[in-house]
């Protein structure tokens, strides 16, 4: 694996700022990786060199005339997943009825790292319109795991994670829409944050479920996911539900976290996310790096969820009918592909047969039953009022017992591919533990926290209060410092153990 690859992005701005390297060998070191890994691991759809190696090279002149006063990210890569619009880089989702659209216009969250210098070296693979938790239903096949290239890397965000975690790029965006970031972060052993709704702007994230998507980080560290995250937040006049909320210095944050450690802060451990059927492995790594939190000051305080059992079955309500009303605007006439027809309505059928996979269809259909008159009340309406009490639930615990909350992220850690391919429900189930923070609207962060009996990685999940992003790094941070967990010696072990 070259050194290039490797390193933080602390190292890298430091290398760049010293002229140990440049931009354009930054870059070239990147995309020389993904050249030689995208065929085992499938992790990006579109590899934007040309684009990469011209910013790349703009990068290097920002560099020769600010020096340190240059943006923070300027000449650093960035993989973006394919569910967020990139002007003049095609844009499919990861879906057939997607394919060849190359947007007019940038996504928010894009552009706001750009402006501060990071290069696109392409767009990454993930479950078609994000609707996945193992990253198998993409039209372009599936992404393999880098720890283990027989098993998932997790979904949505599988193709982001994955290229963080094999030294495809050092940062990485995705969405999460029920667990789309932290969940792959978990499988892949790298760090990754969902924030609070409203932190980040989604205008130009191609819509699924709308009160549920967010944007968010993946990176090697915390510090690393800081710097990124500091990019994309804040309000923006496109997105009615980004939230006008000051954003502080997350790179401060955790420097002030490293004087403190961890005292006086109160962690809840609910005892509604340590269940039956969870991995022996998973459960015993979570309660070590609770002992981890208490040696380093924490208090452990336990707290109830009590509707947590309520999460799966009302998420896969209200994301299918988000969805059925969002991909309604798929039809053919206005962009992507249209399938000829002698009637407007036998357009219509074809090219949604064609252009939309398994599970997208499967959601459409299900979101279109509990949308339609006469179960409204029954399926959608209830759905809601159970969110309301899951809401409260979290209300209630951070009002009166916790600062922040510590939990698993994955009732499992990565399973091999095709092995719940045949059971919808057991791939729905894997979302258990991180729906519900989609469904309150909350910050919750994977951190890397052991691995299992066959080495695959295990996570940590830190939730936090509306938008207290600052703490969940704090308390990462803290965390990763203590971990025996090395991102960077596995990602030499995969280049030899997997000829990658």
């Amino acid at each position: 694996m070259n050194e290039l690859t490797s390193l933080s992005v602390a190292e890298m701005r430091s290398g760049l700022l010293s002229k140990q390297f440049s931009c354009v060998e930054l870059v070239d070191a990147h995309l020389s990786r993904i050249e030689a890994t995208n065929e085992v691991l499938n992790s990006f759809i579109t590899i934007s060199s040309e684009l990469a190696r011209s910013a790349a090279q703009n990068a290097d002149s920002v560099i020769a005339q600010s020096g340190e006063e240059s943006p923070p990210l300027t000449g650093i890569p960035v993989a973006v997943k394919d569910m967020l619009v990139t002007e003049g880089i095609e844009t499919t989702c990861a879906s057939q009825i997607l394919k060849g659209f190359i947007p007019p216009y940038q996504c928010t969250a894009v552009s706001r790292m750009c402006k501060r210098g990071a290069v696109i070296v392409g767009k990454t693979n993930l479950d078609e319109f994000a609707m996945g938790a193992s990253n198998e239903n993409s039209s372009f096949g599936p992404v393999r795991n880098p720890w283990d290239t027989k098993r998932v890397p997790g979904g949505s965000s599988g193709g982001s994670a994955a290229a963080v975690s094999a030294g495809q790029a050092p940062l990485a965006l995705g969405t999460d829409t029920g667990g789309s970031i932290r969940q792959p972060a978990s499988l892949t052993g790298i760090v990754g944050l969902k924030p609070t709704y409203g932190r980040v702007s989604r205008f130009g994230a191609v819509a699924f479920a709308s009160s549920l998507d967010q944007i968010g980080p993946f990176a090697r560290s915390v510090e690393d996911l800081a710097v990124l995250l500091q990019a994309i937040a804040g309000k923006d006049e496109r997105d009615s539900t980004s939230v006008d909320e000051p954003v502080p210095n997350y790179s401060e944050a955790i420097a002030k976290g490293e004087n403190e450690a961890l005292s006086k802060l109160r962690v809840g451990v609910p005892k509604e996310y340590f269940i039956d059927g969870m991995d022996p492995a998973v459960e015993d790594s979570v309660r070590k790096s609770l002992g981890v939190l208490e040696k380093l000051g924490a208090t452990l305080v336990d707290v109830s969820l009590p509707h947590t059992e309520l999460a799966i079955p009302t998420y896969y309500i209200l994301n299918p009918a988000e969805a059925s009303s969002n991909l309604a605007r798929y039809d053919g006439v206005r962009y992507g592909l249209r399938e000829p027809a002698d009637s407007l309505q036998e357009m219509y059928a074809r090219t949604r047969a064609k252009g939309f996979g398994p599970e997208v269809k499967r959601r459409i259909m299900i979101g279109t039953y509990v949308l339609s008159a006469g179960y409204y009340d029954a399926y959608y309406l209830k759905a809601q009022q159970i969110r309301t009490l899951i809401i409260n639930d979290f209300k209630a615990a951070f009002a009166n017992d916790c600062d922040v909350i510590a939990a698993p992220v994955s009732p499992s850690t990565a399973f091999a591919i095709g092995e719940k391919a045949d059971s919808p429900l057991q791939m729905y189930l894997a979302d258990v533990f991180t729906c519900p923070i989609n469904l309150a609207g909350l910050p919750g962060m994977s951190v890397p926290c052991g691995s299992d009996a066959d080495g695959l990685p295990i996570g940590l999940q830190f939730i936090g209060k509306p938008f207290d992003e600052s703490t969940l790094l704090r308390c990462g941070h803290a965390f990763f410092k203590q971990s025996s967990f090395d991102i960077r010696s596995m990602a030499r072990k995969q280049a030899t153990e997997f000829a990658i």
